[in-house]
């Protein structure tokens, strides 16, 4: 595997399943970004978690997540971040500097300290949003994906369950 990889798709592509398997097999952490604000996402997030099994620890970080995966990584034990989109996300309510954010965790992930994997939506696709803040979350989510299929050695696509080799550095 990788050092670092980035796995995209679309919303239901089966993007987390795909970097879950790139992990299975042993103890893993779940760094997820997502956050419970309704019975929706708590939903959700339960069936990820049950997906996973007991072999996953979770750790939470929806904001400062360079710091958290930077102390987080480890050669021994391999981490998936879940998901850039919702990190993006939470940055931007919290009136965060995405660009900032972006470049931090763009320099973990160029030289990680054990392997990773990250998983984000690729949301430019689809319809131009006819708002500004929707289209202010593409453009970032755009530049993100950017930065990071950039900074790892690995990129994946997935799209219905199929995942299509864009870069592969190993």
């Amino acid at each position: 595997m990788a050092l670092s990889t980035l796995v995209l798709g679309g919303a239901r592509s089966g993007k987390s399943a795909h970097a879950e398997g790139l992990l299975a097999g042993g103890p893993a952490l779940y760094l997820a970004t997502g956050q419970a604000f309704d019975d929706e996402m708590a939903a959700r997030i339960g069936d990820h978690r049950r997906r996973r099994g007991p072999d996953w620890t979770t750790v939470e970080e929806p904001l400062e997540l360079a710091e958290a995966l930077d102390r987080h990584l480890d050669p021994r034990r391999p981490v998936l971040v879940d998901c850039l989109t919702l990190w993006i996300s939470n940055l931007m309510h919290a009136g965060r500097d995405v660009a900032a954010e972006t470049e931090k965790l763009a320099e973990v992930v160029a030289d990680p300290a054990g392997p990773v994997v990250l998983v984000s939506n690729e949301v430019g696709l689809g319809l131009v949003p006819d708002n500004a803040l929707g289209r202010a979350f593409r453009d970032h989510q755009g530049r993100v994906n950017q930065r990071m299929a950039q900074a790892c050695r690995r990129v994946v696509f997935v799209a219905a369950g199929l995942p299509l080799i864009l870069k592969d550095q190993s």
